[in-house]
């Protein structure tokens, strides 16, 4: 086995995209890295996740205790779970091959079909349209960044990947894409009034759910894809499928924990309808326990953008003495000043039981998010523990 068998790559998506390719018509395999990030992160990153040498616009460094991944291993994806300290998803060529003919099969992707690229390559989302094209046989339009005036300028795409808050910004910008055979979003929850908001605008939406750890989307619009078996344990989701990842690199523990008997276990809550399809309601961490019951936290932020002056809502629960738990909001307003928490409660009263209330309302410009669109929960829990407002 050669030693240099992982790479890691931290350039521009377009120069990413081209090393990529090169390294996979080589056999070896990538570890993308967002230029973004700060030096003393990668630092972490290259130290727990091993690889041979890194590539970056100043050149190549060879860098000491590289340790090479197995030989189908085609992509090393860093990810954080809820401790925020980085994992390395390991993909293989094959499943990442597995999740490219599902998706063609269930899109009815043609001959002459291209992705647009516009998401980070730092990321699964970025990354899975990359594989696609490749076993595809079809050239990707790749963007250095998201701009909605370069993707309204986009002229040779048919497919487009989003997260919601790149949707949207688009929407916002009036950015047609009536045009485009599916514009899938992902890398987050999907809420119904931003999915109206496209489907009126005449986008082609399909509604993904996946991870990294299933290379990208594994279900659409509450189906899952060819291949992929899910269920539900303790009320968990949980996934079996030709497109999971191989392991979590250089962690056995965690690795063994997560995949058990061939099923990933995900961590995110949800359940299955009468109707067969699939319904995610958070991840299970997300759940806040106040006065004895249980509350979503992405359900009420989901209620609370039903709201006409909240353009944006994070959830999370705070200490409270005589409650364990209490639910607590941070919400952008559209105009003016953001609704209060009586304001709130009266808003919710005839769409959510009354304990399901934010109790503490925070108003501030943007809510915490990564790349893909989830809500940095941590980050909220502690700008609300610093200043909310209660009524």
């Amino acid at each position: 086995m050669s030693e240099t068998r992982l790479v890691a790559l931290r350039y521009p998506n377009r120069r990413l995209a081209a090393r990529l390719y090169e390294l996979w018509d080589e056999g070896l395999a990538a570890l993308p890295i967002s230029p973004a990030l700060p030096d003393t992160e990668v630092r972490t990153l290259l130290q727990q996740l091993r690889p041979s040498r890194l590539e970056d616009e100043s050149g190549t460094v060879a860098l000491a205790g590289g340790i090479p991944v197995e030989e189908d291993v085609a992509l090393v994806v860093p990810t954080s779970g809820a401790s925020g300290a980085p994992k390395g998803v390991e993909l293989s060529f094959r499943a990442l091959e597995h999740s490219a003919r599902a998706y063609q099969g269930r899109l009815g992707i043609r001959p002459g079909d291209r992705w647009l690229c516009c998401l980070p390559l730092s990321h699964i989302g970025g990354l899975g349209i990359l594989a696609r094209s490749r076993f595809a046989g079809a050239e990707p339009v790749v963007h250095d960044r998201f701009d909605p005036s370069a993707v309204a300028a986009e002229r040779r795409t048919t497919l487009i990947s989003l997260v919601p808050t790149t949707l949207a910004r688009l929407l916002e910008a009036g950015v047609d894409l009536s045009g485009y055979r599916a514009v899938l979003v992902g890398g987050a929850g999907l809420p119904d009034a931003l999915a109206a908001r496209a489907r009126d605008a005449g986008y082609p939406v399909v509604s993904t759910y996946g991870m990294t750890e299933t290379c990208g989307g594994c279900n659409f619009d509450g189906i899952p894809l060819d291949g992929v078996e899910i269920r539900i344990e303790d009320e968990q989701i949980a996934v079996r499928s030709p497109s999971l990842m191989e392991r979590y690199r250089l962690n056995p523990k965690l690795t063994a924990e997560t995949l058990r008997d061939g099923w990933l276990h995900t961590a995110d809550r949800g359940e299955i309808g009468s109707d067969g399809k699939l319904k995610v309601l958070g991840r299970a961490d997300d759940v806040i326990v106040t006065g004895g019951e249980k509350v979503s936290a992405a359900e009420v932020e989901a209620l609370l953008l039903l709201h006409p002056n909240i353009a944006d809502a994070a959830v999370a629960g705070i200490r409270d003495e005589e409650w364990g738990q209490a639910v607590a909001a941070l919400v952008v307003p559209k105009s003016g000043v953001a609704p209060s928490a009586a304001d709130l409660r009266d808003f919710l009263s005839s769409r959510a039981a009354r304990h399901k209330a934010p109790r503490t309302v925070l108003e501030a410009d943007r809510v915490p998010r990564t790349a893909t669109g989830k809500v940095r929960r941590g980050e909220v829990r502690a700008v609300l523990v610093r200043g909310g407002t209660s009524e």
